[in-house]
Formats: structure tokens, C-alpha cells, sequence
């Protein structure tokens, strides 16, 4: 038997309770693993308190990621009493996720526990951290050095945004966070940044083309909020997009593409190739400073995810939160 938050849905609402479930009732995989720690992710969020179709099947265990060690594996490449992170591959959505004692997963999705670091430091990251690590490396690969001008990271508050605004100023940037919550001023500071923006200075009008401020960004934002980053860029700038907070629309104009030779690129970590997932998880271990953990991480039990959940999707959640199974 093992400890398990489990949704399951009646009349069209979604419940969650903690269960004890047999081993048995665990699904197909490779290798089953004993969860150390999951972390809440804003789609988590939307899973856990039905407010978003992410569950594609009932009953679902979710937790998107989740770091832990070895129990069984018929798969040659784990055994027993190794060290393990998952992030992504729709785990916690189509199949049974990290918010439980065990996990039954295919081998394809896991990663070797990188040197440096713990599994409570691996879900600190979680799939938030990696995510904005594959940003990072994005702007880099596009060319953008710090020598080049101001970074623009929106949903700074976030655990996209906290993470991205360490590893930049970790790396050399100057990083402008940019934030719908002021009393977050002063953690976005101690991460790194040089200054901190109100959301509301990206919500004014949309011009084709505005002045040119940033020479890159990290947007976790979307909608109207990316149109406005993309009008202010820089020439040869480039933007790295993950995210959708205020929207999936992108109300913009191709102006900034063909006037000034900016690059939007898309960020995706859930079907990131192995080989790219471990280059950017040992890149994590080595920028992340311990003010990182210090600051922007919270732990809190399996019981208290459903609250949790409600938080994060009220934008009460600053930084990481870390569960602890």
C-alpha cells in the first residue's frame, strides 16, 4: 500500500482526497520509484482544482515532476537504489504523477539524478526551473550576451520567473523583473534582479513598434503582455516564450520580425530530448546559488497540495513550493 493524493471526478467536479492505493493499481512502466518529493507547478494547479482540463483520465494521481529513488526497474539503464528526476511527458495528466509514495513510469522519462545535487534541491528546480533554464539557454544560443543590454523576465514572481532571474543574474545579466505583486520587490532584488517593473508597465498600449529597451526576455506571460515585450525590443533581440499566465493569444504585429530582426522562440520542457534535459540540469546545479533555496522555496506536506493548489491558481504562490512525500 502507499500514500497517494488522488482526483477523481463526480458530477463534472473534481475531488481530491488522500488515499491509500494498492501497488497493484499502479500503472504499466519500466520502473517504480519511491517519490521523495513532488513540487506545484501552476498546472498542478489547474489539475487539482479542476479549474483547467488538464486531467485526460480519472482517477489521476497528479504531479507533473517528482524526484526519488529506485525500487524496481526491468529496464537496464536504472536499478534498484538509483536516483531519479521526471519532468513533463504528461505526467500528472495521463498518467499517474509525482503526488504519491510511488510512481510506476516508463525508463524513456526519467533522468539521472545530476551530481550536486539532492532530490530536494531537484524538485526546488522542478519542472519550473528547468523550464526557465531551457530559456536561458535559448537567449544564449540566439546570440544575447550581457553585454548587449537589459533582460526582461515577466511573471517574475513566479517559478519560471524566480528561477529565471537568478540563473540570468547568475550568468551575468542585468535582469529587469517584471511582476504583478510589489510585495515581491524585495525577494526579486535578493535573486538578482537590478530592478523590479510593475506589471502594469507592459499593459499600456500596443504599438506596432515602441522604443527599444530590452536586448532579450524570458516571458511566462503570453498575450498582450508578449506583444508589448516583442514591440520594445532591441534590434537583434530575441524573446524566449513558455508560458500563458495572461493568455494564449498574441495580439502583435510581424514588425519587430522584419524591421528589427527580433527572434520569438518557443520553450517547451515537456518533450525536451533526453540529451538537451541533462545539459540543462547540469547547468542548474552549477548557477543556482544557495539564496535561490533560501529564498524563493517553500516545503509543505502531501495533505496540504489541495490548498496549495487554490493558492497558486489565485496567484498567491511566490517562487517554488515543494512537497515533500
Amino acid at each position: 500500500m502507499f500514500k497517494a493524493l488522488l482526483l477523481q471526478q463526480q458530477d463534472k467536479q473534481t475531488i481530491a482526497s488522500i488515499e491509500q492505493l494498492d501497488d497493484s493499481q499502479l500503472p504499466a512502466g519500466d520502473v517504480t520509484v519511491a517519490v521523495k518529493y513532488s513540487s506545484l507547478n501552476y498546472k498542478d494547479g489547474l489539475a487539482i482544482t479542476g479549474k483547467g482540463k488538464i486531467v485526460r483520465q480519472w482517477p489521476m494521481v497528479p504531479g507533473i515532476d517528482f524526484a526519488g529513488q529506485v525500487l524496481e526497474s526491468t529496464d537496464a539503464r536504472y536499478k534498484t537504489g538509483d536516483d531519479v528526476v521526471l519532468t513533463g511527458w504528461g505526467v500528472g495528466e495521463g498518467h499517474w504523477g509525482g503526488m504519491a509514495e510511488k510512481a510506476r513510469v516508463s525508463a524513456d522519462w526519467l533522468v539521472p539524478l545530476t551530481t550536486g545535487l539532492t532530490a530536494l534541491q531537484a524538485m526546488q528546480i522542478g519542472t519550473a526551473g528547468l523550464t526557465a533554464m531551457l530559456c536561458v539557454m535559448a537567449l544564449e544560443e540566439a546570440g544575447i550576451t550581457p553585454e548587449q543590454g537589459d533582460i526582461l523576465v515577466t511573471g517574475a514572481s513566479g517559478g519560471v520567473g524566480s528561477v529565471a532571474v537568478s540563473l540570468l543574474a547568475a550568468k551575468g545579466y542585468s535582469v529587469i523583473a517584471a511582476t504583478g505583486r510589489e510585495s515581491n520587490r524585495e525577494l526579486l532584488l535578493q535573486l538578482g534582479a537590478k530592478q523590479v517593473i510593475t506589471r502594469d508597465e507592459l499593459l499600456t498600449p500596443i504599438r506596432a513598434l515602441d522604443k527599444q529597451v530590452w536586448a532579450g526576455a524570458v516571458d511566462t506571460v503570453g498575450s498582450s503582455v508578449l506583444a508589448k515585450v516583442l514591440s520594445q525590443m532591441n534590434y537583434g533581440g530575441a524573446v524566449a516564450a513558455c508560458g500563458l499566465a495572461g493568455g494564449f493569444d498574441l495580439p502583435a504585429t510581424v514588425m519587430p520580425f522584419i524591421l528589427r530582426n527580433v527572434r520569438l522562440q518557443g520553450v517547451d520542457s515537456v518533450m525536451c530530448p533526453l540529451e538537451r534535459r541533462q545539459q540543462a540540469w547540469q547547468q542548474l546545479a552549477q548557477l543556482l546559488p544557495a539564496s535561490f533555496y533560501d529564498h524563493a522555496c517553500e516545503e509543505i506536506i502531501l495533505e496540504e497540495a489541495p490548498e496549495a493548489a487554490a493558492k497558486i491558481m489565485d496567484g498567491q504562490i511566490t517562487g517554488r513550493v515543494v512537497i515533500k512525500i
